[in-house]
């Protein structure tokens, strides 16, 4: 007869029920793909409420979960990636993207069951295709500076610049308006727009891509399209999986699969209930069960089925982002 230790460790094992039904969803995916899969869901609109709470965003400290995830992975089976995101830091996502591609090349292809905005976008950029659905939604690309688009201060700058060429008595008029920036911000702009759009470019040519001899061509017009806010006129554009299609990304819909779109949607929605009924706030887990799950509370790993062990020194709140880094 087990004892009550060897049966208390069982349903620690076991893990909650939403755990439970969460992964035996991803391993029917897996089966049904036979590709790794790994998810990456933050709860920022299950948990609106924390407005200020930046665990939400894609950063540094999310590479931990990753590298618990693919530990152990057949490497050879590629990687499909879901990716449920407000963004995040430009730094923590060019990293990441290079981490999963030394492990998996360029075999990777990006899941967008709902949304994936700013620097998700990015690392969808970086795959080799993207799956959506008729309710998914990407973003645009254009960095942002403690909130504000970089592309806009920029705007504003050369508004005033111009108006006060024209006539100078409007200077008093601009001067408390400029006054508010730094005298660096303009340049720290430039620069992380020629960042972000740099290596999406490179990502584009280097995977979607790769081998098409109107490579570069396309990735350029891809980027202009992502990266202009004119054009889009707001950070938190929501851009359809047929407009990203129009662009010139390799889009699949999910409801040209009706058995891809039954299991990855069983997976999405299992996902967001966890982080709905749960104090999860982002989740990274694989097909194997071993998850990263960060709460409100300080973060837990959960290896396999199996026991959960508290990060030392690592707690819900990490460090402010650069503002010249925010996606």
């Amino acid at each position: 007869m087990p004892s009550w230790k060897t049966i208390l460790n069982e349903v620690d094992q076991a893990g909650s029920m939403f755990d439970v039904i969460r992964r035996s969803y991803l391993k029917k995916l897996h089966e049904y793909t036979d590709r790794n899969v790994i998810v990456y869901y933050s709860g920022w609109l299950q948990k609106s409420e924390l407005r200020g709470y930046n665990g939400f965003s894609l950063n540094d400290g999310d590479k931990n979960g990753f590298m618990a995830a693919i530990h152990e992975l057949d490497k050879s089976k590629g990687l499909d990636l879901f990716i449920h995101t407000p963004g995040g830091d430009i730094a923590a996502t060019e990293s990441l993207v290079e981490y999963l591609r030394s492990i998996f090349g360029t075999d990777i292809r990006a899941i967008v069951p709902q949304i994936a905005m700013s620097a998700g976008t990015m690392i969808a950029c970086s795959c080799k295709e993207i799956v959506m659905g008729k309710h998914s939604n990407l973003g645009p690309i254009d960095p942002q500076m403690s909130g504000i688009p970089t592309h806009g201060i920029i705007e504003e700058f050369n508004r005033a610049k111009e108006e006060i060429s024209k006539d100078p008595s409007t200077i008093p008029l601009w001067q408390p308006i400029i006054a508010k920036y730094h005298p660096t911000l303009i340049g720290e702009c430039e620069k992380a727009i020629a960042w972000s759009t740099e290596i999406v470019k490179q990502w584009l040519v280097t995977a979607m891509f790769d081998g098409d001899p109107e490579a570069i061509k396309k990735s350029e017009h891809i980027v202009s399209e992502l990266g202009d806010h004119a054009l889009m006129k707001s950070h938190a554009r929501h851009i359809s999986g047929q407009r990203a299609k129009e662009i010139g990304l390799n889009i699949q819909f999910l409801e040209d699969d009706q058995e891809l779109q039954e299991a990855v949607l069983s997976v999405h929605h299992a996902c967001i209930q966890t982080l709905t009924a749960t104090p999860a706030s982002k989740i990274i887990e694989n097909h194997n069960g071993v998850a990263h799950i960060q709460n409100v509370n300080p973060i837990q790993v959960q290896m396999g089925p199996g026991a959960m062990n508290l990060l030392p020194g690592i707690g819900a709140n990490f460090p402010d982002l650069p503002s010249n880094s925010e996606m």
